[in-house]
């Protein structure tokens, strides 16, 4: 188990550092870009990638914590650290998501009082370019890897990436327009920018929702605890499944029931099928599920 811990880590880890080596280069384009290219919407795709870099980093630092086993201050282990990391990542994309709309609109509303945008250079088009397509593959490839480690963090920061990549988009159709429309067309650089935003903003929310319910304690729907009870049943012997709590901890499950068995059976024998039903359910939801298993005994005449 400790191994199979390990690999996923370093899965997480090469991951990241793909992302993070990619965001560097592209950030680094984009600032000389947008300074050569005199273009103002490129320094701010710039400040993007920036935090995407930033967010890679946070992702570095927190699963390697996450990931540790269970100590004397961490009876559950450290699965919500992931959970931390998932929910600042929500945050700062939420705020580049705000500060997008802002930016845009404080631009939109400077062109209808007479201010004049700068015209952007070709250099800050083909960067956009050069990005829509390299944040685009980094998405795909992030969160394949994500759900295939079940990692919140790593699919949130794929998501980082795609927020990059529309930004980016947005970005494109903005220079482009100013390059090949005229003067007048600059405009559209902003307003593309406050359209982008608010996909941003929604993919931040949606983020953060999952996180703050976790955080919380919310219990795990309603179909995986029917799943629970249905494979508690199973076990012959087994009856009335109840005080049924169940919450997430990052990556993982934490379950804690009361089952009923026959009062007359050995103590070996109700502690050999709460084993069983324990196996059963990491089997089901993972290896890492911690499980909590209370027998209740019950009158033999009373079990159907």
């Amino acid at each position: 188990m400790e191994a199979k811990k390990l690999s996923r880590e370093k899965e997480i880890y090469k991951v990241t550092i793909v992302g993070s080596v990619v965001n560097f280069l592209l950030l680094v384009f984009k600032f000389f870009a947008g300074i050569a290219g005199h273009s103002a919407a490129m320094l701010a795709d710039a400040v993007h990638s920036l935090s995407d870099f930033v967010t890679d980093i946070i992702v570095i630092v927190f699963v390697r914590i996450s990931n540790k086993p269970e100590d004397k201050d961490h009876d559950y282990g450290h699965g919500k650290y992931e959970t931390l990391a998932t929910a600042i990542i929500g945050i700062l994309l939420l705020g580049v998501g705000v500060g997008i709309f802002w930016n845009g609109a404080s631009s939109i509303y400077g062109v209808f009082h007479g201010k004049q945008l700068e015209a952007p250079g070709m250099l800050a088009l083909v960067a956009a370019l050069v990005s829509i397509v390299l944040k685009e593959i980094l998405y795909q490839y992030t969160a394949i890897k994500g759900r295939k480690l079940n990692s919140q963090a790593v699919v949130a920061n794929a998501w980082h990436h795609r927020s990059d990549a529309l930004s980016s988009i947005g970005t494109t159709i903005g220079i482009g327009g100013a390059i090949l429309l005229g003067d007048k067309w600059r405009v559209l650089d902003p307003i593309a920018a406050v359209v982008v935003s608010i996909f941003i903003i929604k993919v931040a929310i949606q983020l953060l929702i999952p996180c703050v319910d976790e955080l919380l304690e919310k219990s795990l729907p309603d179909e995986v605890e029917k799943e629970i009870e249905q494979a508690v049943l199973s076990f012959p012997g087994v009856s009335q499944p109840h005080h049924l709590r169940t919450r997430r901890i990052g990556s993982q499950y934490a379950i804690e029931l009361h089952i009923r068995m026959d009062g007359g059976i050995s103590l070996n024998e109700a502690h050999h099928t709460a084993t069983e039903i324990e196996n059963k359910l990491r089997e089901m939801f993972g290896k890492g599920t911690h499980v909590g298993i209370h027998v209740e005994p019950v009158k033999r005449e009373k079990i159907e």
